[in-house]
């Protein structure tokens, strides 16, 4: 039996959001609520440095380099990554901590975590893909989705716009290059436009 190789499991394709999605989908929000602050902030954050939802409800305070540019995140294994934030994302955060965050009750313990849940402690993983799937059915958008798919749609859209897959791989934080390559099969089109932009014999 140890001569027997077993079958090879393949990797299945992540779904992904277009840009239209992502923008539906935080555009309804409702901001008329402390939570609604907060959320816009989440999502912002999430798509826009391509977390997993364990890097967003454990991401601190102390964690944001807002002057450089920078985040620091702690993920799996306890490994730490610099992730690289848009002034737009530091912006939502700025203001979910300053009109919200500063007037909530904060619990012991939960002192340096940014994101916080109506009691003043931290946000489950749970209640990030409660959020988001609320989020969905409200704007009917027919994909089953989930944090993970707005990391996913942050990695295609910066391959589709002709980022490097070894930046995407150092943003994402993955061991290695073949996770981050799994992006390279998401759109066959992108890749058709590139053989007939950039091959020498493409005519």
């Amino acid at each position: 039996m140890e001569l027997i190789e077993a079958p090879r499991v393949g990797r299945k394709l992540p779904d992904t959001l277009s840009l239209e999605d992502v923008d539906n989908l935080i555009g309804a929000i409702d901001l008329s609520t402390p939570e609604g602050e907060r959320n816009r902030a989440i999502l912002e954050t999430l798509y826009g440095c391509g977390l997993r939802v364990s890097e967003i409800v454990t991401l601190k305070i102390s964690d944001l380099f807002f002057e450089e540019g920078f985040i620091k995140i702690t993920g799996k294994g306890n490994k730490q990554r610099f992730v690289p934030i848009a002034k737009s994302t530091q912006k939502y955060i700025e203001l979910y901590k300053n009109s919200i965050r500063n007037h909530m009750t904060v619990m012991k313990g939960a002192e340096d975590t940014l994101f916080l849940n109506r009691r003043g402690k931290q946000l489950t993983r749970a209640m990030i893909f409660t959020i988001i799937k609320a989020l969905a059915v409200k704007i009917d958008l027919q994909k089953n989705i989930s944090p993970h798919t707005l990391r996913h749609s942050f990695a295609t859209h910066l391959l589709e716009n002709g980022a490097d897959l070894r930046s995407i791989q150092m943003m994402l934080g993955h061991e290695s290059i073949t996770t981050t390559e799994i992006y390279v099969h998401l759109d066959r089109k992108h890749l058709t436009q590139i053989i007939n932009t950039f091959h020498p014999r493409k005519m």
